[in-house]
């Protein structure tokens, strides 16, 4: 890692020098107006010799593998696993590429596109490792070469899917299914971004999401008319208030469970948000088929939610190396409500023409 250290060290250094003509001025304002090393090349270095241009050469191809390097690794913190792996799939490509770091980047890259759910990649066949500490291999070895200690690889992850029975008179679609782990902590998962609810012909649509805890929804009026999300759902409650059509407000879930969406104008509307706190989860389609892509192998606690039911069901699943098939059945003993609450929680009266 200090060798990593010093090459972005040398970077952001190569990166501060202003190119033939610029301004102090013109630099300073480069400088400040990136947020990232950025990806273009060349690089602003005079080549007068022959010594200078092989400096040029190893320190374009060094700025290379960096940005991808990093960058790829930006993207996985983030949880865009589609460009993390673009990223490192784009690295591993790099003719030359030195043994220690196809060992570091490989298994990142595979984990990447898994949890992206894109088809794999087809990456060139592992370089040999070096013969001995300290010695270099043939033309095109990188100065950007890894020796951290031996690392673990990622544990070989897999898909859970089934088919839910149940719902009552509305059907199985739109089952929030999720994975607790029983043999170690769940991961925190990542929020999602761009999750819209919109109100649309006096409904709310979709009728049912799914989000991971942390994720901002956005509740978008496409409606000629004013609408007032709010929900009483403890701790998750809200209002946002009366909004006119063409408007969106949001709400950042950060707590489990499920959240009844409600218009303080038109008591017909109803939907739900349910929050999960796990990475492990899907929504199952209006057939009750469901999908949840890169579980790692062990036990966990596959939970199901349906908005007919007063509790979500549970059930003992082992994830291996192979899919996991299950059935799944959800309760529908959610009675009825007595009334449609206000935003007092109070009863109110339908409304009529409008």
């Amino acid at each position: 890692m200090r060798t990593l250290t010093i090459i972005a060290g040398l970077i952001l250094a190569l990166l501060s020098l202003p190119s033939p003509g610029a301004r102090p001025r013109d630099q300073a304002s480069a400088t400040a107006d990136s947020a990232w090393l950025g990806e273009e090349m060349p690089l602003p270095l005079a080549v007068r010799t022959p010594d200078d241009l092989a400096f040029k050469q190893t320190a374009e191809r060094q700025y290379l593998l960096f940005n991808l390097l990093a960058s790829g690794k930006v993207a996985y913190d983030r949880g865009d696993m589609a460009t993390a792996a673009t990223k490192w799939e784009t690295l591993l490509r790099v003719p030359g590429l030195s043994a220690e770091l196809d060992r570091v980047v490989r298994p990142l890259a595979i984990e990447a596109r898994q949890r992206a759910g894109g088809v794999a990649a087809t990456l060139p066949a592992e370089p040999p490792p070096r013969t001995a500490p300290g010695s270099s291999s043939e033309a095109g070895e990188d100065l950007l070469t890894l020796t951290p200690p031996p690392i673990a690889k990622p544990r070989p992850v897999t898909v859970v899917r089934g088919v839910v029975s149940g719902g009552g008179s509305l059907g199985a679609g739109g089952t929030v299914v999720w994975l607790k782990r029983l043999d170690g902590p769940t991961p925190r998962p990542r929020p999602n971004t761009g999750k819209v609810i919109t109100q649309k012909g006096k409904k709310f649509i979709p009728r049912v999401l799914a989000v991971p805890v942390g994720t901002t929804v956005f509740f978008r009026n496409d409606d000629e008319i004013y609408h007032n999300v709010f929900s009483l759902s403890h701790p998750n409650e809200f209002d946002l208030g009366l909004y006119a059509a063409g408007i969106s407000r949001n709400r950042t879930f950060t707590s489990p469970g499920p959240v009844n969406l409600l218009c303080n104008i038109h008591s017909s509307m109803s939907a739900y948000v349910y929050v999960v706190d796990s990475p492990y989860y899907a929504q199952a389609d209006r057939r009750g088929s469901f999908l949840i892509r890169g579980v790692p192998p062990g036990r966990y606690a596959l939970r199901a939610w349906h908005e007919t039911s007063l509790e979500p069901t549970e059930q003992q699943i082992t994830v291996k190396s192979d899919p996991v098939e299950v059935a799944v059945a959800v309760n529908s003993d959610r009675p009825a409500p007595a009334f449609v609450p206000d935003k007092a929680g109070k009863p109110r009266q339908l409304q009529i023409g409008y």
